[in-house]
């Protein structure tokens, strides 16, 4: 048992309502009883994230231009879904299809993680898909261009410590996944 408190929330405003982007103004009291008042949340879309392996071992990633860091990155296929409207399943199995054209055999959860939770309201949802295929084109949004990548799963720990691979997102996934292989 913990004898840490919770902060007490005395107010909480909307400050920025964009479809992209939410941000809520929160006043709180810490448990020593200081009050802060600028408080800021991002209220965040959840996000699915799938590791998709295929019948000869090797990981599908994308690699794309993610503006944020002015960088082009490797990851494992992802992207935002609403609960109330699909599973974090479907909307893994869907977001692979869309950015690779790849379908899976199987489909197994690997975690729920917090995505930031100091800042962030959301969660990653992880799947592992196996046996994936090639099935058909990429049906990419307006804001994505996407090259797929194929890596030997032996080769991935390596390119993580040597930061080709660096999406915190993804290197829980590949973590939690290829222990959940072994």
């Amino acid at each position: 048992m913990t004898n840490l408190k919770k902060w007490k929330l005395l107010h909480s405003k909307m400050v920025l309502d964009n479809y992209w982007c939410k941000v809520r103004q929160d006043e709180i009291e810490l448990p020593n009883g200081q009050i802060i008042d600028d408080y800021f949340v991002n209220v965040r879309p959840e996000i699915t994230l799938i590791l998709p392996i295929t019948s000869t071992k090797e990981i599908v990633f994308v690699r794309q231009y993610r503006h944020a860091v002015g960088e082009f990155l490797l990851e494992l296929p992802a992207g935002l879904f609403n609960p109330t409207q699909e599973s974090a399943e479907a909307a893994a199995i869907r977001e692979m299809q869309e950015e690779t054209g790849y379908i899976a055999q199987k489909v197994t959860k690997i975690a729920t993680l917090y995505d930031n939770p100091s800042k962030d309201t959301n969660n990653i949802h992880l799947f592992l898909a196996e046996n994936v295929i090639k099935s058909g084109e990429k049906k990419l949004d307006i804001t994505e261009e996407i090259e797929v990548v194929l890596i030997p799963v032996e080769s991935v720990r390596e390119k993580i410590i040597q930061g080709e691979i660096s999406v915190s997102g993804t290197v829980a996934a590949i973590s939690l996944g290829l222990n959940f292989l072994d």
